[in-house]
Order: C-alpha cells, then sequence, then structure tokens
C-alpha cells in the first residue's frame, strides 16, 4: 500500500499540485488565520480513531464506511481551503514523506498513513467527475 516510486509522474504532480495550492492559499487567507486549529484537531483525533477501529476490523480503503469517513476527512481539509484531487493525493504522499507526519499518524495504528493513502486515492479517482472536484482541478 505504500506510495510508489518516488520519482512517479503522477505523483510528482500531485505533490506539486499540493504545494502550489497551498502557498496560494497560506498567501491568500494570511496563514490560514481563519481556522479553528483547536477544532480540526480534535475532530481529526476523533475521525482517526473511527478510522482505526475500521482498519483493526479488516476493512479495505475503497470501502463504502471507509469512503464515508475520507469524505469527513477532505471536509476537515476543506476548512483551510478546498484542494483539487491531485492535491488532495498529494496530502497522502506528504503525510507518507514526511518523518513527523507519518510518526503522527501511525501514532493512531502503525498503519495508518499507508491505508489512509490509498483509501485518498479511491477518493480523489471517485470525486474526478464530480462538479466540485472538476471545479477545483479547473482552478488550480
Amino acid at each position: 500500500m505504500g506510495t510508489g516510486a518516488v520519482g512517479n509522474s503522477y505523483e510528482d504532480e500531485c505533490r506539486r499540485s499540493l504545494a502550489e495550492e497551498q502557498a496560494k492559499s497560506l498567501v491568500g487567507t494570511n496563514d490560514w488565520e481563519h481556522v479553528d486549529r483547536e477544532r480540526v484537531h480534535h475532530d481529526w483525533d476523533v475521525l482517526y480513531r473511527e478510522i482505526t477501529a475500521f482498519l483493526d476490523g479488516g476493512s479495505l480503503p475503497g470501502d463504502q464506511k471507509i469512503q464515508e469517513l475520507v469524505r469527513r476527512h477532505f471536509d476537515i481539509v476543506c476548512r483551510f481551503y478546498t484542494p483539487s484531487r491531485k492535491a488532495y493525493v498529494g496530502m497522502s504522499l506528504f503525510y507518507a514523506e514526511d518523518e513527523a507526519m507519518r510518526a503522527f499518524h501511525d501514532s493512531y495504528h502503525p498503519g495508518l498513513v499507508d491505508f489512509l493513502g490509498a483509501a485518498i486515492k479511491v477518493f480523489a479517482e471517485q470525486e474526478a467527475g464530480s462538479p466540485t472536484s472538476a471545479g477545483a482541478e479547473a482552478s488550480a
């Protein structure tokens, strides 16, 4: 369930989209001053505990309930800005590749980063045809 080769061109595009979209959003929102970070961290904590329970129960990244949880993750991310699907996949790569982010997520469960990354990729593929993601993709 890993992130694949670092040189993968699609993954490189996703990393680039994440960096560009976040940078634009940070400038446009004064470093996301509108975000209630305490609430965001609380909501992610609750969500990661829920995902961990399903992960321990043998759920798969594409399972409907997991995708509903990933939708909640995406909605929390959207409190900062609405990422394109590539940027959202880029976020999952960042979680896996950044040592501190991997340690944080894997503190909930040793397989959370890889599981969440796979689930985010499924979510992004399913959302590719939706009006929301099409608009986000076009604005990137």
